[in-house]
């Protein structure tokens, strides 16, 4: 009887707990909705940031984030999926393998503002000024465990008897991993690089130290960039309502952009289930 009981109020306090959580993100998402639709107009994405009170929108900076994000995860995708090959097909279980698994899992847990300052001592200093290319740097940085991390344990899913299949037909064993392995476990792969962009889309401490930000339209990586996340942090804090609207608007739209993503990264598995 008591054990019956302790284990109803187990399962009762677990069903609080997660009744709790989500009702705080629901709170969260309606306010968000509700403060960020109310700026939702066609200028928000054809108008530059404006000056201090006046009317404008987030062109720039949505620009200058997409473009800061598509280079950052240009830079991690290749050295991560190929780190974590290397520590699932060829690294294993030796010492080198087990201490860059080591150092992955402290930066991924690093707070990123200390990538950038890191970043910022790496390339801005050394440039002599704040870049687009140092904030895809720090991006990529940031991205780069977890696509390692994903990339490693995907492959280790891959059977064994796949790969010997490989190997008595005399292929090399790096032919087996692109043409077999890497085809098993595509899905996994490509659902890693997008929690990946899901992750950095928001990040705005390292950009702080890195691209800095700009009220003007630019393309060049090579100079201070504009963009949401530094955006948002700055006409939040600003006492002019129409910038406060932007900054709703502009986190409304980072928001959307992250569920959208980690939507297509949870469906990318079932579809190929349904598939197979």
């Amino acid at each position: 009887m008591i054990r019956k009981f302790k284990n109803q109020f187990f399962k009762l306090m677990c069903l609080l707990a997660t009744l709790i959580g989500l009702g705080i993100l629901v709170i969260i998402l309606f306010t968000l909705f509700q403060k960020g639709m109310a700026g939702m107009s066609w200028s928000l994405f054809t108008e530059v940031t404006p000056g201090p009170g006046g009317e404008g929108g987030l062109a720039n900076a949505i620009v200058g984030s997409l473009i800061m994000t598509s280079l950052g995860i240009v830079i991690a995708a290749p050295i991560g999926i190929l780190a974590g090959t290397w520590l699932a097909e060829y690294g294993q279980n030796s010492k080198t393998a087990d201490t860059i698994r080591f150092l992955n899992g402290m930066l991924m847990s690093a707070p990123s503002i200390l990538i950038g300052l890191f970043v910022y001592e790496l390339v801005v200093v050394f440039m002599g000024h704040f870049s687009g290319w140092a904030g895809a740097i720090a991006l990529a940085i940031i991205a780069l465990p977890v696509i390692i991390s994903t990339t490693e344990e995907m492959l280790k899913l891959v059977p064994i008897t796949l790969r010997e299949a490989g190997a008595g037909l005399g292929t090399p064993r790096w032919k087996v991993t692109v043409k077999l392995s890497y085809r098993a476990v595509s899905t996994g792969i490509i659902t890693g690089v997008l929690l990946s962009v899901a992750r950095i889309s928001g990040e705005t401490a390292p950009l702080l130290f890195t691209a800095l930000n700009s009220s003007f339209m630019t393309l060049n990586p090579n100079e201070p960039m504009a963009n949401l996340p530094v955006t948002i942090y700055q006409y939040a804090m600003s006492p002019y309502e129409s910038w406060n609207q932007l900054a709703w608007s502009g986190a409304l739209l980072i928001t959307m952009a992250i569920l959208f993503l980690n939507v297509i990264s949870r469906a990318l598995p079932l579809m190929k289930k349904r598939r197979s």
